[in-house]
């Protein structure tokens, strides 16, 4: 890719280059905003993409690979909320991994025995910032949506950090409704938007690290979000070709 080409990758939100380029287009732009991340972290963070690819290589998620969700997720931490700090995004590279392969990771082990195993290879920060961000395994009985609120406000209250990941993550989940129709888009939005007043409460917090400019983007996309799930409980799905995921990028 010649550096006209890469400056136009740069300046495109994330959904379009993921319509536009694909997965390729999106390493390219994830390496285009680590390119300049000092060593060793820029090895580290290889390491974990390299990691979160081999194990994610047969997810898809929707219409796409699952590791153009892992891309996207860590480069709008990167690019969109000036964040530098390499523990941070490799976790958020291998923030689906302890809930989706914890089995890969810790062959006959759960959660803990993967978590313990991205710890031995990335440090205890990454390793708890994965923890912090991960869904717990199902409890008899609960209701799973619950569970999940439930764990994602205690846990993200205790690190702020964590709080980082999972606004980006949610940021494309919200924006990845596009893409989904029928009885999933309802059962998807009800189970994000109770999370929108707890993301706004936790972001706005003056612990949370990041930069005034960055929070009032997730505050605002988060009001995006608000409303597009409120559309789809009224059944009004979305048919935006696209400009909402620009909007949510």
């Amino acid at each position: 890719m010649d550096p006209g080409e890469r400056r136009l990758l740069a300046a495109m939100p994330l959904h379009a280059i993921t319509a536009l380029h694909g997965e390729a287009g999106l390493r390219e732009r994830f390496a285009i905003g680590t390119a300049t991340f000092p060593s060793p972290g820029r090895e580290r963070i290889g390491q974990a993409l390299d990691l979160a690819s081999g194990l994610h290589a047969r997810d898809r998620r929707q219409r796409e690979p699952y590791v153009n969700h892992l891309l996207r997720v860590a480069t709008r931490i990167v690019s969109y909320y000036g964040v530098r700090d390499p523990d941070v995004i490799c976790a958020a590279l291998l923030h689906d991994a302890v809930e989706d392969h914890a089995s890969d990771l810790a062959p006959g082990g759960g959660h803990g025995e993967a978590v313990a195993a991205l710890a031995a290879q990335f440090g205890d920060r990454v390793a708890g910032l994965v923890a912090a961000v991960t869904n717990p395994e199902p409890e008899p009985g609960r209701d799973r949506h619950e569970q999940y609120r439930e764990h994602v406000t205690a846990s993200l209250q205790t690190s702020p950090w964590a709080r980082v990941i999972k606004a980006s993550d949610f940021t494309d989940n919200g924006a990845g409704l596009i893409h989904t129709t029928g009885p999933r888009l309802e059962r998807l939005a009800s189970k994000y938007a109770p999370l929108v007043p707890v993301l706004r409460d936790l972001i706005s917090q003056p612990d949370t690290p990041l930069a005034d400019d960055a929070k009032a983007r997730i505050l605002g996309q988060l009001e995006r979000a608000s409303d597009r799930f409120a559309r789809i409980a009224a059944g009004d799905q979305p048919a935006d070709g696209g400009g909402s995921a620009g909007q949510l990028a």
